[in-house]
């Protein structure tokens, strides 16, 4: 037992020095005066992030990544909520499969394969809106609803919803009184977590906004790229910015976590 707990504890290591190496270069570099043909870089300087602030194409991005990720979250649990319940109960009555195919098949489409689709479409005559911040949000809205369902429909099973609707619907209550006084209530943790997630995703979602975002409402990541083709501390600092949006979007998902996981708890105490 002990061998294997060595090798899966070295394994960890490994891993963790894989994943984090890079991202303390990146901090590194953020922070260094110059990074030509060395290791590491040298000096140190904010003059990166100064530069950054200073910069109106990046402002410009920041604010309009943040605007894209509130609306989608905010659309997503408006559509999440309701569809998740209904596939739901068409899973109750057996159509497990049918239901499957349809909130994960966004996730089955590659972002590329569904961004040329969305060129076709939208660059015609008769859908000019390629280019669009109304279309850029629908684009991440398909491609962040599965994920938002994904977090619903699994706390539906686990909250065990259907003995709860079928004790309120004996009691005489509608399905408009049982959906907003036991279901919406019931998701609400599950509702905050899944936006959390979806924030997290719309935030450093790349492949469909390259592809259909206009010059006015480039997002931050799209933005992003650009900034390594010039100095590397500057495109380094960028990054770190957009890894600490990602940082804040973990740790609220990590904390919504933790509350739902204790408001189940506490509900089967109570039980």
């Amino acid at each position: 037992m002990r061998g294997s707990d060595s090798a899966v504890a070295l394994a960890t290591l490994l891993y963790l020095v894989y994943l984090f190496l890079p991202l303390a270069l990146l901090l590194l570099g953020s922070f260094g005066e110059r990074w030509t043909n060395t290791l590491l870089p040298e000096g140190a300087t904010l003059r990166w992030y100064a530069d950054l602030l200073n910069d109106g194409s990046f402002r410009r991005a920041f604010f309009v990544s943040l605007s894209v990720c509130i609306t989608t979250c905010i659309v997503t649990a408006l559509l999440g909520l309701p569809l998740a319940y209904a596939i739901f109960n068409a899973a109750r009555r057996g159509a497990v499969l049918a239901a499957r195919i349809i909130y994960l098949m966004p996730v089955a489409v590659p972002p590329l394969v569904l961004g040329f689709g969305f060129i076709l479409v939208f660059s015609s005559d008769q859908l000019p809106f390629l280019g669009s911040l109304w279309l850029l949000i629908g684009g991440h809205v398909i491609l962040c609803l599965p994920y938002m369902m994904q977090a619903l429909m699994a706390d539906m099973r686990h909250l065990d919803l259907a003995t709860l609707e079928q004790a309120a619907e004996s009691l005489g209550a509608g399905f408009a009184m049982r959906f907003l006084t036991i279901v919406a209530p019931a998701l609400r943790h599950s509702l905050l977590s899944g936006s959390i997630m979806v924030a997290a995703l719309s935030i450093g979602e790349f492949q469909l906004s390259n592809l259909i975002a206009g010059f006015l409402t480039r997002p931050y990541p799209v933005v992003l790229l650009q900034a390594f083709y010039g100095a590397t501390g500057f495109a380094c600092a960028a990054t770190i910015v957009l890894l600490g949006l990602a940082l804040i979007a973990a740790i609220f998902s990590a904390y919504a976590g933790r509350g739902l996981s204790g408001a189940k708890l506490h509900g089967g105490a109570a039980a």
